[in-house]
């Protein structure tokens, strides 16, 4: 899907507080940007054939070999590189509503989508949904499938536990996907990892483009890595603003904040449309939301938003006040 993702922010002008995206913004980028400044110079030459160098720290700091870690060009290139790798198996299972990209990517490569499928897409943390499955009831739904591909670029956004890379090694019919777009609040950077056994991996990078990593890219990665600090400076206390804002939109006649582990979630509004909501906050207050309505299983009421800083989500608050006052007084 080239269109129909949540941040279509290019779409709009005059956006000043942005909830469509599930990434952190609450973060001090400038000390990536100076430091890559400083080192422009790896644009001169072709960057390394399959980022070995940061499938080195990565794999370090996971606790595993770099045999079992592949760096890709973002969680969505994994994706499609996946589907391609084993396109033998025919045929797929997807958990929905969920990320689209799974079921594009097998469309893609021609999958047949049943409920008894020899592969299977999840993604824990769920987009849209901020729901969490537990470690051991993934473990058990692996049992059903020949391979089971777990999608945690949220991992950093939730305290709920998960899958980690030790565990998945060891297990011939698992690979986990990873973003450190997500985790680091670099989503220009593109870059993510799959962590999975050496024969998964070796798989993988049969059908591996060379040079998929920009050099760039390359360098913020292994800067990134070496610093040991994710986006979010303290994730519990932006979880509990999270649920303020569930709170303070449950408070409006007509909207739902749904149930979430993690920053963003889904809400359903009764007197109108997403996409109608959508458009007055983005004309009227400046404030962008994702419509929701085309993630599979949801429907035209259905909007997906993301917690920002206290002062932006009462504003988003007062805004959805304002959209639904005039729908009852229309």
């Amino acid at each position: 899907m080239i269109n129909g993702h949540g941040d279509d922010l290019y779409k709009y002008s005059g956006i000043k507080m942005n909830f469509s995206s599930n990434i952190y913004t609450g973060i001090d980028l400038s000390p990536l940007y100076t430091h890559l400044s400083t080192c422009m110079q790896v644009v001169s030459s072709y960057p390394e054939p399959s980022g070995a160098s940061l499938e080195a720290m990565i794999a370090h700091e996971c606790g595993i070999d770099p045999s079992e870690v592949l760096v890709t060009s973002g969680a969505v290139d994994a994706i499609y590189l996946i589907a391609q790798s084993f396109r033998s198996l025919g045929t797929c299972k997807v958990m929905t509503p969920t990320f689209s990209e799974y079921e594009d990517a097998c469309r893609v490569f021609g999958y047949q989508e049943c409920d008894d499928a020899t592969l299977c897409w999840l993604c824990n943390p769920n987009n849209p949904t901020g729901s969490v499955m537990e470690p051991a009831q993934v473990l058990d739904l692996a049992k059903r499938y020949h391979l089971l591909i777990v999608d945690q670029s949220y991992e950093d956004y939730t305290l709920e536990p998960l899958l980690q890379p030790a565990d998945v090694v060891r297990r011939d019919n698992i690979i986990l996907l990873h973003s450190m777009t997500k985790r680091y609040a670099v989503p220009g950077l593109r870059l993510g990892y799959v962590t999975a056994t050496a024969p998964i991996i070796k798989q993988l990078r049969e059908q591996y483009r060379p040079w998929a990593i920009n050099a760039l890219s390359l360098e913020a990665g292994k800067w990134l890595v070496a610093r040991k600090k994710t986006a979010i400076p303290n994730l519990l206390e932006y979880l509990a603003e999270s649920q303020r804002l569930r709170s303070m939109l449950n408070a409006i006649e007509g909207i739902e904040a749904h149930e979430t582990m993690t920053n963003f979630f889904l809400c359903t509004i009764a007197q109108a449309t997403a996409a109608e909501l959508k458009e007055f906050l983005a004309h009227e207050h400046g404030i962008l939301i994702r419509d929701a309505s085309n993630f599979t299983g949801l429907t035209p009421h259905h909007f997906r938003i993301a917690a920002q800083s206290p002062g932006e989500n009462e504003a988003l608050v007062d805004a959805v006040k304002r959209f639904t006052s005039l729908w009852k007084n229309s």
